[in-house]
């Protein structure tokens, strides 16, 4: 990871995810510790470190994009953190009530898995847990 300095971490419009590690992010030209949330309108913190705090109630901004514009995305990537784990039962019935289909991987592979759907203009949104 670059040694950006870290700033507030919102960047609004769709960016692609540069480095990660050492419980971090950078995209936009900034740097972020903590987890992540990619959307076309823009990149957020979410409170969470692990994917048992990924609930359909801690991704709001994700759900009310869906909602307001329906089919604005597509398919959510879900970085689960340094390794692969399943996803909460509450979060894959929230998911698929909003209309998203999803995939679960490590953050590593998630974030390569969204920046080359997202350079191929798909409609691509991202939750990735900080990996160390």
């Amino acid at each position: 990871m670059s040694e950006a300095e870290p700033r507030p971490a919102f960047a609004p419009g769709s960016h692609s995810i540069t480095a990660y590690g050492q419980g971090a992010f950078a995209f936009a030209g900034m740097r972020h510790e903590g987890s992540i949330l990619a959307t076309p309108k823009g990149v957020l913190p979410i409170e969470a470190t692990g994917v048992d705090d990924l609930e359909p109630a801690a991704l709001p901004p994700l759900l009310a994009e869906c909602a307001e514009n329906p089919g604005s995305i597509e398919f959510l990537i879900v970085g689960t953190g340094g390794g692969m784990a399943p996803l909460p039962k509450a979060l894959r019935a929230g998911l698929a009530q909003a209309g998203l289909r999803f995939e679960a991987m490590a953050t590593g592979p998630a974030l390569r898995v969204y920046n080359v759907m997202q350079t191929e203009g798909r409609r691509v949104a991202a939750a990735l847990i900080a990996a160390p």
